[in-house]
């Protein structure tokens, strides 16, 4: 392959976890679908998730309740339009997952439900007043993907482009083309040939996922670089709710395991959280004890630690029967055990990690943003479901339902659109090769290291600034750095990032209040009338 090659497809989907592939599988019976992926399809957050996804399928469940749940989860921010939406569409969204062939966790004593259909296992996380979760063992995440996976290699439809990063998506705008902006394609990097690559799409989708990896600490795989969020950005659409980042409350801490998550399901099961003297703690801070929202757990366990000098905490589920739990959360337990801790008869030590971006790139509830022809799905996006903090399990719902929603939109409009078939080249004749790589990896490490000092849980005025300083030097620095030297991943990635975090900080700075995920002690109160936060892209994007 040559540099400047130029690939053609109907509908251009960047990112490969459940809304991407959800997505492709959807569409691919009608129309060509181009797959970009990073790394090898599994290596996104939807591999890695563990308790499950939420959806009424209990007869003392209502939709009515996982609506109400979520709306308190999300402190007040919540569009309620969006919210109802997606427990609505919550139980066809997992039937059509069924029916590919996930596997989900069955009752093992109750027999059928009625009409003869399996009665799943429904597990319980906090915020939640029902059980809802269905789930495989503790590791959902890995049945779903593996499932869609095998059947997006094998649809004749999906061309599946492995190792390739994208790069900017490109609009009509850019090419002087007449009428409305509208997406007409993007320039992805193969990581393996390094070279710049054009791919022309009338339809293009982000489903890149989240952007945590702009903290030092996060449960998140390298991949999670916000990409999808700054590619957006910088072609004029406008992002919101970004200072709403949700620290897991559990994560384990271990040098050996420092990206390892522990699933809320635990708790959901009776884990308890412990100091390290074996008192309990999370009763001081809420009535609903461990089956808080996460914004309150992950405040309380980094409230402890500060207050106490400590590491960490420990989550503690020594008390349940050993049969029960090796049953329930075989994962955790095979990778405690390796690590030399047996959840079975001791507490696990865990500590806070950046875990989802709750804000992302304005949708609607097609998936639609600002620009014709660009849709976004999953984690990249925001579409008023979660508020200022995400429920537990509402995260993989959301990737499916509005997947299929962004589907049913553009298949209405496949025969209207007439694609671009010839985009410029990239042009890299005037870059060189680096030999400087090392302020890469400087200015990686300081980005990550400022924003979790001084954007992370607990946030106060002087902490944003001095980070937005931070900020706008690298920036400079990085745009620089980009312009004179030929690409690579780790120069893309934090090319991302960093945009990432001004627009993290600049959300931040903008809500004179302390609301879900979202803590700053000058504003400890909440305001009357909340709205989210809105930045728009500077003209000429």
């Amino acid at each position: 392959m040559k540099a400047g090659i130029e690939h053609s497809t109907d509908v251009l989907v960047i990112g490969s976890g459940a809304a991407g592939l959800t997505l492709a599988l959807k569409l691919a019976n009608r129309c060509q679908v181009s797959v970009v992926a990073k790394g090898p399809l599994t290596e996104g957050s939807t591999y890695y998730a563990q308790g499950g996804i939420a959806a009424v399928f209990d007869e003392e469940d209502t939709v009515e309740s996982h609506v109400e749940d979520t709306l308190i989860a999300g402190a007040g921010l919540c569009d309620r339009q969006a919210v109802e939406f997606t427990a609505r569409e919550a139980r066809a969204a997992l039937e059509w997952l069924i029916r590919k062939g996930v596997d989900f966790d069955e009752e093992e004593s109750q027999g059928e439900a009625s009409g003869g259909e399996p009665r799943y296992h429904l597990t319980r996380e906090g915020g939640h007043s029902h059980r809802r979760i269905l789930h495989a063992a503790d590791a959902t995440g890995k049945e779903v993907q593996l499932t869609l996976e095998e059947q997006a290699r094998r649809h004749p439809n999906i061309t599946l482009l492995e190792r390739y990063n994208a790069v900017d998506l490109i609009t009509s705008v850019k090419l002087g083309l007449p009428g409305d902006k509208r997406v007409v394609g993007a320039y992805v990097w193969n990581r393996n040939a390094e070279h710049v690559e054009t791919v022309s799409a009338p339809f293009v989708v982000l489903a890149t996922g989240g952007a945590s990896k702009v903290y030092q600490y996060t449960s998140n795989p390298d991949v999670s670089s916000g990409d999808g969020i700054a590619m957006a950005w910088r072609a004029g659409c406008r992002v919101a709710n970004m200072e709403f980042n949700q620290f897991h409350p559990t994560c384990l801490y271990h040098t050996e395991a420092r990206n390892f998550l522990l699933t809320e399901a635990l708790r959901g099961e009776g884990a308890l959280l412990r100091r390290p003297d074996g008192s309990r703690f999370m009763p001081d801070f809420d009535p609903r004890e461990e089956l808080a929202p996460r914004d309150v757990v992950a405040r309380a366990i980094d409230f402890e630690m500060k207050r106490l000098g400590a590491d960490c905490m420990y989550l503690d589920i020594s008390h349940k029967d050993p049969q029960f739990v090796t049953r329930h959360f075989p994962t955790i337990y095979k990778r405690c055990l390796g690590l030399g801790i047996d959840i079975t008869k001791q507490p696990i030590p865990v500590v806070p990690a950046a875990h989802y971006t709750c804000g992302g790139v304005m949708t609607d509830l097609d998936g639609k943003t600002d620009i014709a022809g660009l849709y976004a799905v999953g984690e990249v996006a925001y579409t008023g479901l979660h508020g200022a903090n995400r429920m537990a399990s509402n995260s993989l719902l959301e990737c499916l339902v509005f997947a299929r929603a962004a589907a049913r939109d553009i298949f209405q409009h496949l025969d209207q659109v007439e694609p671009v078939t010839a985009l410029p080249h990239w042009d890299e004749s005037q870059v060189t090769d680096s030999d400087e790589n090392v302020v890469i990896s400087h200015n990686w490490h300081e980005l990550r290291l400022f924003m979790w000092d001084y954007v992370g849980i607990v946030r106060t005025d002087k902490r944003l600034q001095r980070a937005l300083r931070r900020v706008e030097m690298l920036k400079g620095e990085i745009h620089d750095y980009y312009s004179d030297f030929k690409i690579s991943n780790d120069l893309l990635e934090l090319r991302n990032l960093v945009q990432i975090a001004e627009l993290i900080i600049r959300c931040a700075m903008d809500r004179k209040e302390s609301r879900g995920l979202h803590y700053t002690l000058d504003y400890p109160n909440q305001q009357a009338n909340p709205s989210p936060t809105i930045l728009t892209p500077p003209p000429g994007s």
